[in-house]
């Protein structure tokens, strides 16, 4: 277990890349903060659907979060604009096997139990990683407005087609999400 610990250390070193390239001062937020901020959104959105009325398993969400950006203490953080130049199979190829890599020293079956974990949040076929995706992208939204109120510029394709993103959610889920971000649109707009 040390291992893992030591190897996921990174992450709070390791600079969101899509904010430096857009001028940002490094240090501006690590990926190991922004992981905790999708965990903080994944939990609030999940138990709002929950208290709604929906059946979503918290605990599978809250582990879902944790997981899902560990691949990049190997890989490091790969901004939209580089994963153009990389299909779709090569970047899910590199990211399984950097995920495995980071979970090799622990038990078989903890490996195990995590490895499904990533493949189920990869996969989105589940309203637990369908959750997590958008509780993903409402993170990147709060921290572009608020880099955005503290007088950043350049920051607009961050925006583009926040309000048509469609992750697979219904019901009670899919109008938690919607409204979040329609809410964060709107106070981008003042």
């Amino acid at each position: 277990m040390l291992s893992t610990l030591i190897e996921v250390q990174r992450l709070k070193r390791l600079d969101r890349t899509g904010w430096v390239l857009r001028g940002l001062a490094p240090g501006a937020e690590s990926v190991a903060a922004h992981s905790y901020g999708v965990a903080l959104t994944a939990m609030l959105l999940a138990d709002e659907v929950r208290e709604r009325g929906m059946p979503v398993d918290v605990e599978r969400v809250m582990r879902l979060a944790l997981l899902h950006d560990l691949a990049e203490a190997k890989t490091g953080d790969m901004p939209r604009t580089a994963a153009i130049y990389y299909s779709v199979e090569s970047r899910t190829r590199a990211e399984r096997a950097a995920f495995d890599d980071v979970m090799r020293t622990l038990s078989a079956s903890l490996s195990n139990c995590y490895s499904k974990l990533h493949d189920e949040y990869e996969a989105r076929d589940s309203i637990e990683s369908r959750l997590v995706k958008a509780a993903d992208v409402i993170d990147l939204l709060a921290q572009a407005l608020q880099f955005e109120q503290s007088g950043a510029r350049g920051l607009g394709e961050f925006w583009e087609g926040a309000e048509e993103r469609d992750f697979g959610l219904e019901g009670a889920a899919r109008e938690i999400v919607g409204g979040m971000i329609r809410t964060l649109v709107a106070a981008r707009r003042g």
